[in-house]
């Protein structure tokens, strides 16, 4: 166990301490670290998503693993549903809670963090197919609940060609809709291709973690106590439901550990961008993923350790 702990809680620090002091000294002004982000989100992950994709046998056992990965999303969107219609808390109270449960930081802090705690190719392959699978569906469902922030404003049929453009253009989808469609024809890529994809992809771990430190630095945070009651959302209930899926679905210890873990991912970074854009909850959403983000360094070994990985 101490040795995961030192495997993951010292580059994390290190590489998110680094991000924070590039802000720190100058060495990034402030709109830096969206250049980074836009690196990752256009070139680095659609990479290191659609190669290994591509490379991956989808037979019953992987499709019977990435249906374990999406279980726990789908029950907690039913869960807080079904406790809006009973307890009848706001609207606006239920599209943050939403977001807050089922749009993790997966790909940028999920497979790093997978990565670094279990440094063999098959854990990294069980990452990317966790993303691939999860990636999808918190993607969908965090487009349309902010679309029905709005939805005043508009019909729901034109909501509903808003999210359908947003996720046709969505680069990530792309690439794991690319890469499906490449393994199940068969097809080899060339190294020609195969070898700066993986050399792009192989940035993400890095990149990734510096990006975060960069982009949690000089953001305005308030109701620091609100959010972290909202990032036990992350750090409690959806792993909790998440070990139950791959319990009852008998899952192999190193899949049971990899889903736990990305079903624990603090909140997405993305979530900044997307609250500005939507005029959602910004100041709460900045200081979710500052919580949570510096929070889940630490709680996720916790996770490891009671999830069996001493």
């Amino acid at each position: 166990m101490a040795s995961v702990v030192f495997r993951t809680i010292i580059p994390f620090l290190l590489l998110i301490g680094a991000g924070l002091l590039s802000r720190k000294t100058g060495i990034l002004k402030s709109g830096d670290p969206r250049v980074l982000s836009a690196y990752l989100y256009y070139f680095a992950l659609p990479a290191l998503l659609f190669v290994n994709t591509a490379e991956t046998s989808f037979t019953s056992a992987t499709l019977r693993y990435m249906a374990a990965g999406v279980i726990p999303v789908l029950l907690a969107l039913i869960i807080l549903v079904l406790a809006h219609a009973i307890v009848r808390f706001t609207r606006d109270l239920l599209y943050l809670l939403i977001l807050s449960s089922v749009f993790g930081n997966i790909a940028f802090f999920g497979i790093p963090f997978v990565m670094f705690a279990f440094p063999t190719r098959e854990a990294e392959r069980l990452g990317i197919l966790a993303v691939s699978a999860i990636g999808i569906v918190s993607v969908l469902i965090s487009i349309t609940t902010l679309e029905l922030t709005k939805l005043e404003q508009a019909t729901m049929w034109t909501r509903l060609r808003r999210v359908l453009a947003r996720l046709c253009r969505n680069p990530l989808i792309l690439a794991i809709l690319g890469g499906f469609l490449a393994a199940v024809a068969r097809a080899k890529i060339p190294s020609v291709l195969s070898s700066p994809l993986h050399m792009l992809g192989n940035t993400t771990a890095t990149v990734a973690i510096f990006t975060l430190g960069a982009s949690l630095y000089g953001r305005k945070y308030t109701n620091i106590f609100y959010a972290l009651k909202l990032s036990l959302l992350r750090a409690v209930f959806l792993p909790l439901l998440a070990l139950l899926a791959v319990t009852l679905m008998n899952l192999p210890p190193l899949q049971k550990a990899v889903l736990v873990l990305m079903h624990a991912m603090p909140v997405a970074i993305a979530m900044i961008i997307m609250s500005e854009r939507y005029e959602f909850q910004q100041d709460t959403v900045a200081s979710l993923i500052l919580v949570s983000s510096i929070g889940a360094i630490l709680y996720l070994n916790l996770w490891l350790f009671l999830i069996g990985y001493r």
